[in-house]
C-alpha cells in the first residue's frame, strides 16, 4: 500500500527533532554535525538567532498579502540585492525551480520582443540541473531526470561539459541563450573554470544571446564571493537564485539587467507567495549577514582551513577519497567506494553529507561554522572511512 507521503524520495532512517547552529538532533537525541545544511540551503545553520527574529518579527505584525499591492519586504530585499550585484532588477519566486521557469521565459520573452520570435533555444551542459519542473528537467536532458515525463519541452541543446569546439558550433541563428550553473552542484560539484566562465560571456556577447546563471546552489556566498561569478569579473544577464537566500525559509529569486528583463511588463509572469513579507524579511536579514565583506572573508577563511584538512583526509585514506574539489564551502570529496557507503559510514559517526553525482560526496556546511567544528567534521569522516577500509580489510 503506498504511504500517505508521495514515496518519490529515497530517505536516510533518520527524524530530525532540533537544530542548533551546524547541529541537529535525532528523534532518539543522537546529534548529528551537518555538513548538508539542507543541501546547502540553511546558510547561516539552525534557528540561527538573527533570522529566528527576522521571521517573528514579521509573523506578528503581516504574514501575506499577495503582489496585487505594494510589499515593503519585498521592496527592501529587491534594493539590497540590486545594491550588491549587477542587477536592476528583482522577481522573487520560493524556489531554485520557480527561478528557472522564469529565467526561461523572459530569455525567450526578449527576443520575441526584438522581433525574433524564432530564437528560442538555450544552449546547456551534461551533469547540470535546474529543477525539476517541465522546463528544468528538460534544461538538464539526462534520462534519470526525463525519462518517462514527456514530451519535454523543446528548445534546450544539451552539449558536453567543458566542450568549447562543441559550443561554438551549437550556436545557431536559433539560439538566444547559454544556462550554466558556475560550480554545477548535484552534477557532482563541478566548477566552471574563471577563464571559461569569461570566454563564455565573450562568446555569449558576441553573439548577442544571453547568458544565464544558474546560482541556486552556488550563490549567496558558498563560494567566499556573494555570488560565484563574481570570481570571474563577469556579470550575467539573468541569474536564478534560491536555496541559501532564505536560510532556511522557502524563497528564490530572478535577478536580471534592465535590458534582460525588458519583455517582462504586466501580466507577463506572476506569482501568489512569491516575494511573500514572511520570506522576503528573512532575506533581508541572511544578505545583510552574507552581504559583509567580513563575513565573506571568514567564509573564506574557513573554506581553505577546511580544504587543507580534506586533502590530508584523501592522502590518509587513498584507498576511500581520490580527490578534493569545489569552491570555498562547497566541496566534494570523490569517492573510489561506491557513494552511498561513504554516506552511511558518515552516518554511523554521527556527520551528515550529501551525495551528487561522478559518486562524489558534498559538503555544504553552514557557512558560519566554527573553527572546531570544522575539525570535528573531519575527524567523523575520517573515522567513517578507516571503519570502510576495516569492512572492505574483513
Amino acid at each position: 500500500m503506498i504511504s500517505s507521503v508521495l514515496p518519490t524520495y529515497s530517505r536516510a532512517p533518520l527524524s530530525f527533532v532540533s537544530g542548533k547552529g551546524s547541529w541537529l538532533t535525532e528523534a532518539d537525541g543522537r546529534r548529528f554535525l551537518d555538513l548538508g545544511a539542507g543541501i546547502a540551503v540553511n546558510a547561516l545553520g539552525h534557528a540561527n538567532p538573527v533570522l529566528t527574529k527576522a521571521l517573528t518579527d514579521q509573523a506578528g505584525q503581516l504574514w501575506h498579502t499577495s503582489n496585487l499591492y505594494q510589499i515593503p519586504q519585498q521592496q527592501a530585499l529587491a534594493d539590497r540585492l540590486v545594491d550588491a550585484s549587477f542587477a536592476d532588477t528583482v522577481f522573487f519566486t520560493n524556489s531554485g525551480t520557480e527561478s528557472c521557469e522564469l529565467a526561461v521565459k523572459m530569455a525567450r520573452k526578449y527576443f520575441h520582443d526584438k522581433g525574433q520570435p524564432d530564437r528560442v533555444d538555450i544552449i546547456t551542459f551534461d551533469g547540470s540541473f535546474h529543477g525539476r519542473s517541465s522546463a528544468g528537467i528538460a534544461a538538464a536532458g539526462s534520462e534519470k531526470m526525463t525519462k518517462g515525463f514527456g514530451p519535454l519541452l523543446p528548445g534546450f541543446v544539451h552539449l558536453p561539459f567543458g566542450n568549447h569546439d562543441a559550443l561554438t558550433a551549437a550556436i545557431t541563428d536559433t539560439t538566444c541563450a547559454i544556462l550554466v550553473e558556475p560550480v554545477q552542484g548535484e552534477g557532482g560539484i563541478r566548477p566552471v573554470p574563471d577563464q571559461c566562465l569569461k570566454g563564455l560571456r565573450d562568446l555569449c556577447d558576441s553573439h548577442g544571446i544571453l547568458l544565464i546563471l544558474d546560482e541556486v546552489q552556488c550563490g549567496v556566498g558558498r563560494t567566499g564571493k556573494l555570488f560565484a561569478h563574481e570570481w570571474a569579473g563577469i556579470t550575467p544577464d539573468i541569474m536564478m537564485v534560491a536555496k541559501g537566500i532564505g536560510g532556511g525559509f522557502p524563497l528564490g529569486c530572478v535577478m536580471a539587467t534592465e535590458e534582460a528583463a525588458s519583455g517582462m511588463t504586466a501580466g507577463t509572469h506572476g506569482s501568489t507567495y512569491g516575494g511573500n513579507p514572511l520570506g522576503c524579511a528573512v532575506g533581508c536579514a541572511v544578505i545583510d549577514t552574507v552581504g559583509d565583506p567580513a563575513f565573506l572573508a571568514e567564509v573564506n577563511r574557513k573554506a581553505g582551513l577546511l580544504r587543507q584538512k580534506l586533502e590530508g583526509l584523501v592522502d590518509a585514506h587513498p584507498n576511500v577519497f581520490e580527490a578534493v574539489r569545489g569552491a570555498g564551502l562547497m566541496l566534494g570529496l570523490k569517492c573510489k567506494v561506491a557513494l552511498g557507503e561513504v554516506v552511511n559510514a558518515g552516518y554511523a559517526q554521527e556527520v551528515i553529507t550529501v551525495p551528487a553525482a561522478d559518486n562524489v560526496v558534498r559538503l555544504l556546511p553552514a557557512l558560519n561554522i566554527t573553527d572546531d567544528e570544522i575539525a570535528q567534521a573531519v575527524t567523523r569522516l575520517d573515522r567513517a572511512a578507516a571503519a570502510l577500509e576495516g569492512a572492505g580489510d574483513g
